[in-house]
């Protein structure tokens, strides 16, 4: 009687198994980011169809899950991306948000997801307090940030000479947050910090804050700004012929976009940090190919990891059998990530996603071959010195 109770039980418990299985799983990815302004070259439209592609190359329909993308411009504003966060998870039944470049639009959407049944998957902000003593049980920190920028691209110029910084910041989360983790990499390698000054986001004339650097006498000029921001600074100190003059700029958050916005004329020799460039194998050259022929550019750094994060959300969710924070997310972190732009990788308890990154600096164009042919690699930081140690993020995650 008891051998036979106990297969019953455990074939209904298979036939329970079954049924949950062949049921049908809706989930709701809504894609969050700049779609008009000076990030949405490097996120905005191609993010949304970087996650178009993730769920095609899972074959999600085939699987029962059924995938419907949402997106919208958050305008850079940290207001406009909660309300819109609050909108998607309590009136559409968003499950999942991704991208979020800005970081203070990231801050405040992480903070509205921290109590609900959603996650956020961040690839385009960077500020490294998303996995600090701000980290949240329902965030991922997917692409890089800003103590991984420090320590890759400002290691290296203080390596090669340039002891004493000035920084030109972005005067909001970002720029404060990547000035900070630049500053303490630049000291602990022997440098120092000889001044400072802020701009406002976005920002148009950057000519006084250039001059400033330039009065300062400093080896490099730290650029703790993006997108637009970085573009248009660089390009004004060539008129004002900074780098003629000796001194060096440090592109402290550089995307792909950027440097084919300025020419390799103006970007050539930059050193820089990512995670991502379309040309590193046969894998991502593959990828960026289809990626291009949808966007009409080359994908970024941002946008190779909203496809990364889909996928890896896309598994834990077959895993499970749910669209439930909790479940999800500990299967995401349980599961190593692995992929065909970022390779192997895990996601750690605080939320920071780990993988190799990469130091590169621009070519010129007489060495440049082509279209998008721009960085050559000048080192590979592995994975598990690449990113901020979790016990010195003081992440209340961490046991």
């Amino acid at each position: 009687m008891k051998k036979t109770g106990l297969i019953v039980g455990g074939l209904a418990a298979s036939l329970m198994a079954t049924s949950a299985l062949a049921q049908d799983i809706d989930v709701k990815i809504g894609v969050l980011n700049d779609r008009s302004g000076l990030y949405a070259d490097l996120s905005g439209e191609g993010s949304v169809i970087a996650a178009r592609m993730a769920v095609e190359d899972f074959d999600a329909a085939s699987k029962g899950i059924n995938v419907e993308i949402v997106s919208a411009d958050h305008q850079n504003k940290p207001d406009v991306a909660s309300n819109i966060a609050r909108q998607w998870i309590d009136d559409e039944d968003v499950n999942v948000i991704l991208d979020v470049p800005t970081s203070s639009a990231a801050l405040a959407v992480h903070e509205v997801l921290r109590d609900s049944n959603a996650l956020m998957l961040n690839s385009g902000a960077a500020t490294s307090d998303l996995t600090g003593e701000a980290c949240s049980p329902n965030t991922v920190h997917w692409t890089y940030d800003t103590w991984a920028l420090a320590n890759g691209t400002g290691s290296a110029m203080v390596q090669q000479g340039g002891e004493s910084w000035f920084f030109l910041t972005a005067d909001y989360a970002f720029g404060h947050s990547l000035e900070r983790d630049t500053a303490a990499v630049v000291e602990a390698n022997g440098g120092e910090v000889v001044g400072t000054v802020r701009h406002p986001f976005p920002g148009q004339d950057f000519s006084s804050f250039l001059l400033q650097a330039q009065s300062s006498g400093a080896q490099v000029i730290g650029l703790a700004n993006a997108g637009g921001d970085t573009v248009n600074t660089i390009k004004q100190a060539a008129e004002f012929g900074i780098t003629q003059a000796g001194q060096s700029l440090a592109g402290l958050l550089i995307f792909l976009t950027d440097v084919h916005a300025l020419g390799l004329e103006a970007a050539q020799g930059l050193v820089l940090t990512e995670s991502f460039y379309w040309d590193l194998d046969d894998e991502t050259r593959a990828w960026s190919e289809r990626f291009m022929e949808a966007k009409g550019d080359m994908p970024t750094m941002v946008q190779a990891g909203v496809y990364s994060a889909v996928l890896h959300y896309l598994k834990a969710v077959e895993e499970t059998g749910s669209t439930d924070a909790e479940p999800v997310m500990a299967a995401m972190k349980s599961t190593p990530t692995s992929d065909p732009l970022f390779g192997e990788g895990e996601i750690r308890a605080d939320g920071r996603k780990i993988h190799d990154l990469y130091l590169f600096e621009v070519k010129s164009p007489d060495e440049s071959e082509g279209a998008w042919d721009y960085y050559d690699v000048l080192a590979t930081i592995p994975a598990d010195s690449a990113f901020r140690p979790m016990e010195e993020g003081n992440c209340p995650l961490v046991e």
